[in-house]
């Protein structure tokens, strides 16, 4: 019950039991078409370059990145959590000129500070988290994609911690790209990072792709590679939208049980219906919040734009928290979160996402919560907590 990764639903445990296929098989094609469709709709996009990368849900921030970035473009990283500051060094790490404007932890920007930056900063790319479990803050993006693009500039989202237990619209907010994990929300385990492109972005990957030599008829006839090319092979995007697209021109070999994973996480979250999903993190997220608001424990940061599907809960004075997270994971079995940086120490993160997004599981955190602080002297009532979820449910 922490802020990710989750308890996997077991039916992808299921769908990921299955044999493997060879990279060119009909069928490993097939599905390979097929998940591009359902993470379409999971991502509310009609791109064509949507795909999966390999590798967890940073391996698809770093493919976007490096792929969309040359050294020397400016880039504007809007930060408010632990993983604003991931996006700003894996974007230095790209060679890109980087401006980042932050707000404290426990806030968001609003739509007009957002504007005020790219106008000053002209950036090439604005780089945003949408949820951000360090904070548990999910900054509003309506707006923000229509900004960019008044300034010349692309959006990239990462959307990890958030894709399928919040609203993302990814066409309708003008995103250019967007990047997720399995591991939270979508219920499955970390190896997977779906991803899209925009048209806008697709070009401008596009103007720097090239082909590796081995897959050229004639490895010295041409192909010389661009000034600008990808600098990364694993994650080039370009290699990877050929090896997803018709031309099914060899790149890796495809993580098959991953593949098999996704595709399930995608088509279990699309049969609930991408509203009734939202809807069902937001019922367990508001009744985990009313449970601990009900053990009279304090919630960190703004709570009006805090993510459906996680709460951050100060730890009391004189409770020492990580005895408590030990005695809950030992005596009760229940894994709750820590935090990093600022919050390190500060507060207790707990998830209420994917599979665990359930009455019971609320309501079992609590009661266990409620003992584990009994026995460590912290004046909590007797069934509080529960009691306010139920209020909840009711």
């Amino acid at each position: 019950m922490g802020p990710g990764p989750i308890t996997v639903d077991p039916r992808v445990l299921r769908a990921m039991s299955a044999q493997l296929v060879g990279q060119y098989d009909p069928a490993m094609t097939g599905y390979m078409s097929e998940t591009q469709e359902l993470y379409r709709e999971v991502f509310r996009t009609r791109n064509e370059a949507t795909v999966l990368i390999d590798g967890t849900s940073r391996a698809g921030i770093e493919a976007a990145l490096v792929s969309l970035l040359s050294p020397g473009d400016r880039v504007l990283v809007p930060v408010f959590g632990r993983f604003g500051h991931l996006l700003r060094e894996i974007a230095e790490r790209c060679g890109a000129e980087v401006h980042a404007i932050e707000v404290p932890w426990g806030q968001v920007f609003s739509l007009e500070a957002i504007e005020q930056a790219v106008r000053e900063v002209r950036p090439r790319l604005v780089a945003l988290v949408q949820g951000d479990t360090s904070t548990t803050m999910n900054q509003p993006l309506e707006g923000v994609g229509a900004v960019c693009h008044r300034h010349g500039a692309l959006l990239y989202v990462d959307c990890t911690a958030s894709l399928g237990g919040n609203p993302f619209e990814m066409d309708a907010w003008e995103v250019d790209a967007a990047t997720a994990g399995l591991q939270k929300c979508l219920g499955g385990p970390s190896g997977s990072a779906p991803l899209s492109l925009s048209p806008r972005a697709v070009e401008v990957v596009r103007s720097r792709s090239s082909v590796e030599a081995g897959l050229r008829a004639d490895p010295d006839a041409g192909g010389a590679p661009p000034a600008e090319r990808i600098r990364s092979n694993y994650f080039d995007l370009g290699m990877v939208l050929d090896y997803w697209g018709p031309q099914r021109l060899n790149h890796h070999t495809e993580a098959t049980t991953m593949l098999y994973g996704a595709r399930e996480c995608a088509r279990l979250l699309l049969e609930e219906g991408l509203q009734a999903a939202v809807a069902r993190h937001r019922l367990h997220g508001d009744a985990m919040l009313a449970g601990v608001r009900g053990l009279g424990l304090r919630v960190f940061g703004d709570v009006a734009h805090k993510m459906h599907n996680v709460v951050a809960v100060e730890i009391p004075d004189g409770v020492d928290g990580e005895a408590v997270r030990a005695e809950l994971l030992h005596d009760y079995g229940i894994e709750i979160g820590t935090s990093f940086g600022p919050l390190a120490g500060r507060v207790w993160r707990i998830g209420t996402m994917g599979y665990n997004a359930r009455k019971d599981a609320v309501l079992v955190t609590l009661a266990s919560l409620e003992q584990v602080l009994r026995r460590h002297g912290a004046p909590v009532e007797a069934g509080a907590g529960s009691a306010a979820a139920q209020q909840v449910y009711a």
